[in-house]
């Protein structure tokens, strides 16, 4: 039994996949398996829309307007759940950018900091990531590509890949 302390994973869907883009849902499991998971009414100022990216997340702008929450109040109960943490996310060039632009539009100070999940992976664990990855996905059957589904499946696969490499 190994006593590795789990990352706090985060993972954020998008609008899109540009620069015009912004954050539609942020999903996270931290490092006691506690899970959160919010969908984002888009500021009005929030237009860039990518049907790719909606067929990939399943998530609709109709979606957003009747189920997602207030960004500023997003802002509060994220930082009240990270509380002043690292979390790791491994598309961090892409979900960074996003939180500082929901942080930054919401005028909320972000109590945690965001890092590259590479920063804590060893070679060994980045030479096993996408096979126990893909594995744990077919394992796991998730059907949806959302994020706390991505954030849950990226922590195990940390886990499993400490495992695997620790003997």
């Amino acid at each position: 039994m190994r006593n590795t302390t789990l990352p706090t994973i985060i993972d954020v869907e998008a609008s899109g996949f540009g620069a015009a883009s912004y954050p539609i849902e942020i999903g996270i499991v931290r490092y006691d398996g506690a899970k959160w998971c919010k969908l984002l009414r888009p500021f009005a100022s929030w237009v860039h829309w990518d049907s790719k990216a909606e067929s990939l997340h399943g998530i609709s702008q109709q979606m957003l307007q009747a189920r997602g929450e207030d960004p500023y109040k997003v802002c509060v109960e994220l930082n009240n759940f990270l509380g002043n943490t690292i979390v790791y996310s491994d598309g961090w060039v892409v979900d960074n950018p996003w939180l500082i632009k929901l942080y930054a539009a919401a005028n909320v100070d972000m109590s945690f900091t965001c890092r590259a999940l590479e920063y804590i992976l060893s070679e060994p664990q980045m030479e096993k990531w996408h096979d126990v990855k893909n594995s744990l996905a077919a394992k796991l059957d998730v059907k949806r590509h959302r994020a706390s589904s991505d954030a849950m499946i990226i922590q195990q696969t940390y886990a499993k890949t400490i495992d695997l490499t620790q003997g």
